[in-house]
């Protein structure tokens, strides 16, 4: 049988083991962020709220990066898959690094639309946009 002085023993070292993982809790997380750089916020901006001139500068005047075209093998190869899985048209305009995909091909369609194809990095479709 436990004795009185055992079951408080007990019970103190169970309160100092709760107080002190809260304590040491409670100093990581205040401590993770010493010595980081201060948090800045972030503002979003959509393509479709960019107005640009003709130099290629947005309204703000910040130089968008342009995107990056695909080109040597991998242009043939994410070509040749967006094309077959259209069926017809023209590649008009590639893009590596998409935001919907890691290629973007551009067709021109016979009728004269547009389809943007993204493609993964094996070049499988992923979706296709229509305008």
């Amino acid at each position: 049988m436990v004795k009185t002085s055992e079951k408080i023993l007990l019970a103190v070292l169970v309160v100092v083991f709760i107080g002190m993982t809260t304590a040491l809790i409670a100093a990581l997380s205040s401590g993770s962020d010493a010595g980081a750089p201060e948090k800045s916020s972030v503002k979003v901006i959509y393509s479709d709220d960019l107005e640009e001139d003709e130099t290629g500068e947005d309204a703000d005047g910040d130089n968008e990066e342009r995107d990056a075209p695909i080109t040597g093998s991998a242009l043939d190869k994410a070509s040749e898959s967006a094309l077959a899985y259209i069926g017809e048209g023209r590649v008009t305009d590639t893009e590596i690094g998409d935001e919907e995909g890691y290629y973007e091909i551009e067709i021109t369609l016979n009728n004269g639309r547009e389809a943007d194809v993204h493609l993964d990095e094996n070049f499988n479709v992923l979706s296709v946009e229509y305008d």
